[in-house]
């Protein structure tokens, strides 16, 4: 069943949406679409009212971690977050109220996937794939190609977003999260090709994330996927300064998947 899942992404300690692709160490690069006057519990409580489960807080760079404790002390064990998890943190994290870890750069030293650290973050939590989402944030090469992106989505992997990748990870993991960094935050719709084929190979849950706009690309993944893949919805919502869509609307929408 397609859900809509919300997010709060965290940056310089503040709730902002970024465009992706120019998420970069060069602030001069850095192109926001708002950022936002309220906490980041203010999000924590919202999505905790409206029983927004699976809402993943995603911390891009360095100062944000009081930020990301703050949104998990609102809503503990409601959240999952993400951004510098490591196996030397990933189980103070769950201490600190996250429902589950997400990882992504850490797995891949200088672009290459690592086994070996992907053993160890699952060990710092004592083997217990269920606290763990591996994000598979990717960029596209050519027309139905997409590789893993790290470090802000600037540096490209070694991985390929593919089948075999995909059965290859599962069994360390609870679910994915794959923001589709080329199109994230420039509203401008989902990357269909890529919906489609996380839905042909996940058997786990998975969020795509990158172009949402409004209750129709809700429904697209819904119809692209079957009701395989979830939709995260950022720079569009009203909440966030957009005005594709209303959080009250995304809220009445997964209300009525359940019936």
């Amino acid at each position: 069943m397609t859900r809509f899942r919300p997010c709060i992404d965290l940056h310089a300690g503040q709730v902002k949406q970024i465009v992706g692709g120019t998420l970069d160490s060069k602030t001069s690069s850095l192109q926001t679409n708002f950022v936002s006057p309220h906490p980041p519990a203010y999000f924590a409580n919202l999505y905790k009212e409206n029983a927004l489960a699976g809402a993943h807080v995603i911390m891009l760079g360095p100062g944000n971690k009081e930020a990301a404790k703050e949104s998990l002390a609102a809503w503990p064990n409601g959240l999952q977050v993400g951004g510098g998890i490591t196996d030397a943190n990933a189980k103070e994290w769950i201490e600190a109220g996250a429902e589950k870890v997400i990882i992504t750069s850490y797995l891949f030293p200088k672009g290459t996937f690592s086994q070996e650290r992907l053993d160890a973050v699952l060990a710092a939590l004592d083997g217990d794939k269920s606290k763990l989402v591996i994000d598979l944030s990717c960029r596209r090469k050519g027309e139905d190609t997409w590789f893993v992106a790290m470090d802000k989505w600037q540096t490209i992997t070694d991985m390929e977003v593919s089948e075999e990748s995909i059965k290859k990870l599962e069994p360390y993991c609870s679910e994915f999260l794959i923001h589709a960094a080329d199109n994230e935050g420039l509203q401008k719709g989902i990357d269909e090709n890529l919906v489609e084929r996380l839905a042909e190979w996940c058997s786990i849950p998975v969020t795509y994330a990158g172009g949402g706009r409004n209750l129709e690309d809700l429904e697209m993944v819904k119809r692209l996927s079957k009701g395989k893949v979830d939709l995260t919805i950022g720079s569009a919502l009203d909440c966030f300064g957009g005005s594709g869509v209303t959080l009250a609307e995304c809220v009445e929408w997964n209300r009525k998947q359940e019936e």
